[in-house]
């Protein structure tokens, strides 16, 4: 657990660092900045989401969770969240950009294979390395985000040290007996969340993609990977 406290810590300070500083940075230069981000979150997006070994679990997977989250309608209910504390800490400011920092970051922050991979290596084996890298890009992230969206970047320190955290525990509980293919692919699918991030910080579609409502997917092939070798076996 002390590597995701230190990953908050520099979550932390790295929003501080960007509120103090955003009236220094130039909307053309946050502008460039943003996109040079956004090229980077896709790029680890890419990365991970090309890690599969089983492109049809990606494919079901994203599939059948977007749908779950649609259904439960997680981004409404993140951005609820983020409007409740911005009416609470941000009186005032009603054009506040605090939802869209807090969502973004939050799932930013938690998917991911550093996160999955991380939190393994740190449940299963006490290796922080892969959690601390981590950490060091969330907070340089921080800076940027907080600079142009506002406080609500540091809430996301929170989804994150609970997410983190718990998968950091259950690894250290169950992580023993998971199969690596389940890890691999969990990876993938959070990759292909996080391509529709790097999507949306460029821009390029006219809709937003609601990420948030994405993030059911990631945990399904806890279930295809079995169901898939039970069909497989049931066939042959």
């Amino acid at each position: 657990m002390i590597a995701t406290v230190i990953n908050v810590i520099l979550i932390l300070l790295g929003s501080i660092l960007g509120l103090l500083f955003k009236n220094r940075i130039s909307a053309r230069f946050a502008s460039g900045i943003t996109f040079a981000l956004g090229l980077c979150v896709l790029g680890i997006g890419i990365s991970s989401m090309i890690g599969t070994a089983d492109t049809l679990c990606v494919i079901v997977c994203m599939v059948v969770g977007t749908l779950l989250g649609e259904a439960i309608d997680i981004e409404r209910r993140m951005d609820s969240v983020g409007e409740v504390l911005r009416r609470r800490l941000m009186r005032g400011e009603s054009n506040s950009r605090f939802a869209e920092g807090f969502v973004n970051c939050s799932v930013l922050f938690c998917v991911g294979a550093m996160a999955i991979n991380g939190s393994m290596e740190a449940g299963m084996n006490g290796n922080y390395d892969i959690i601390i890298s981590k950490a060091v890009i969330n907070g340089v992230s921080a800076i940027t985000f907080a600079a142009a969206m506002g406080i609500g970047v540091a809430f996301a320190a929170l989804p994150t040290f609970l997410y983190q955290g718990a998968l950091t525990l259950i690894f250290g509980v169950v992580g023993q007996g998971m199969d690596p293919a389940v890890v691999t692919e969990m990876s993938a699918v959070g990759g292909t969340i996080i391509v529709g991030i790097g999507i949306n910080m460029l821009g390029l579609p006219q809709e937003k993609l609601r990420v948030g409502n994405m993030l059911p997917a990631i945990f399904l092939p806890l279930g295809y990977l079995p169901l898939r070798d039970w069909l497989s076996v049931l066939i042959a």
